[in-house]
């Protein structure tokens, strides 16, 4: 773990909840039907969208540690949708869904984007606020 990583945890641990509550989001989200590539795809996504360099850094080494991506055009697509889902606050449209599923992606996965978009929000935003990012 790098020292920056402690910090950021450290800062977090003013608030035992916050933390658990992080903790436990992210495990879950590592458990679902996403693959690697488009978790940390959308990690990235939201870490850039809200300005966390702390996670921009930790999840970038994370992706180049799994090595090149079987499907960049597919990642693209999880990225795209992360940011629509994020614009529309969850009320995409009937298209951005359709684009999302003929990328390869199910409803399942849709929903699992709002799971991965709520446990980095909560990372990022908390990182932010105890200016550990």
């Amino acid at each position: 773990m790098s020292t920056r990583t402690a910090n950021a945890i450290a800062l977090l641990k003013e608030s035992p909840e916050t933390l658990d509550g992080f903790l436990k989001l992210s495990q879950i989200f590592e458990s679902t039907t996403l693959d690697p590539h488009s978790r940390e795809t959308l990690i990235l996504t939201v870490a850039e969208r809200n300005q966390c360099h702390l996670c921009v850094d930790m999840h970038e080494a994370k992706m180049a540690a799994l090595g090149p991506a079987p499907d960049t055009e597919r990642l693209d697509a999880v990225r795209r949708f992360t940011l629509r889902v994020l614009a529309s606050s969850g009320a995409v449209g009937d298209a951005d869904l359709a684009a999302f599923e003929e990328a390869g992606y199910t409803r399942r996965n849709a929903l699992e984007v709002a799971l991965g978009i709520g446990a980095y929000t909560l990372s990022t935003f908390a990182n932010r606020l105890t200016r550990a990012a």
